[in-house]
């Protein structure tokens, strides 16, 4: 999602039981960590150990952090949510089908959206980084670098990152709110084909062009990564498929920005949409083959931990947040 100016808006242990499958421990797990606002608490460290006690399974380690960071494993690979902070908007940029504004939306005045990044690490996936926050685009945004810290996320570990589109809250978290670049051993910078241009439009990033890997839909991005067009709300607007051989994640980008409204609601659309008829199709395509498939979904603005699953309701959709 994208404004032209951000600040004139703003912003336990468990033990595994037996018989529980590998998808539903992930969930276990989560729903067992603290969960919070979004908006930046003094962090407490906190952790937790699971041993999984599948027959022919690996031990299990989930560690959370704080309220801004949640950790889980599936297989041989971790999976981290990373809080960027994040920003308020205007209710009336949530719209119906007919292009007006929703008023349950305007009656709750402005939307506060999470701003969230996903790490992952595993056999043939250290160091990837999805989408990278807001940087210094506005002043709620931009600590991913703290947030990092709390996870005993060394940036400079972070080779690759891959992002979903190029607009302000998902790329400019490349350089830190002060200016430094944040991830100085980056190699490769995963790009949607069609947002290269707009990419190359923000000058300040410039140093960072040499690393531009251009992606379509299909490909490969590392082990078990894909890339997967999700059209509508930006040039190139691309998801990512991760497949543990366990469970199956989506980070989906921006195919939603107001979780409250628009599970139940999928029509509503956002008003930063390029395309909102194409934005609609692709979030209810993204809800139907989720739920029936029983992926993990990550949102860059989804409320936190910015991971869950859709669940059918009717001739609408449910989120089911990995915590609670």
């Amino acid at each position: 999602m994208v404004v032209p100016s951000a600040d004139q808006f703003q912003g336990n242990a468990m033990r595994v039981k037996s018989g529980m499958s590998r998808r539903d421990l992930f969930g276990a797990v989560a729903l067992s960590m603290v969960s919070g606002t979004v908006a930046g608490s003094p962090a407490t460290a906190k952790a937790a150990k699971a041993e999984n006690t599948l027959p022919g399974g690996s031990p299990v380690i989930v560690t959370s952090h704080s309220d801004n960071v949640l950790s889980g494993t599936s297989g041989a690979w971790r999976i981290w949510s990373l809080s960027d902070g994040y920003i308020e908007m205007p209710a009336d940029l949530l719209r119906d089908s007919q292009n007006n504004p929703v008023p349950q939306a305007a009656e709750a005045g402005p939307l506060r959206l999470s701003v969230n990044c996903f790490a992952l690490a595993g056999p043939g996936v250290d160091g990837v980084l999805i989408d990278s926050g807001g940087g210094g685009w506005a002043s709620t945004v931009g600590r991913l670098e703290q947030t990092m810290a709390e996870a005993s996320i060394d940036p400079a570990s972070i080779k690759t990152l891959a992002l979903t589109h190029t607009h302000q809250d998902h790329v400019y978290g490349l350089l830190t709110p002060d200016g430094r670049v944040l991830f100085p051993n980056l190699r490769t910078i995963v790009i949607p084909e069609a947002a290269v241009e707009s990419f190359f439009a923000k000058a300040h990033l410039a140093q960072f062009r040499p690393l531009l890997r251009p992606v379509r839909n299909g490909d490969q991005v590392a082990e078990r990564l894909k890339a997967v067009a999700l059209p509508g709300h930006a040039p190139g607007h691309t998801g990512y498929t991760f497949d543990t051989g366990e469970d199956s994640f989506l980070f989906f980008g921006d195919v939603v920005h107001v979780p409250a409204l628009q599970f139940g609601n999928p029509t509503f659309s956002w008003g930063y949409d390029d395309d909102q008829a194409t934005a609609r199709a692709t979030r209810l395509k993204v809800f139907r083959d989720a739920a029936e498939a029983g992926t993990w979904i990550a949102g860059a603005h989804l409320g936190w931990p910015g991971i869950g699953r859709v669940v059918r309701r009717g001739e609408a959709y449910g989120y089911e947040p990995a915590a609670g």
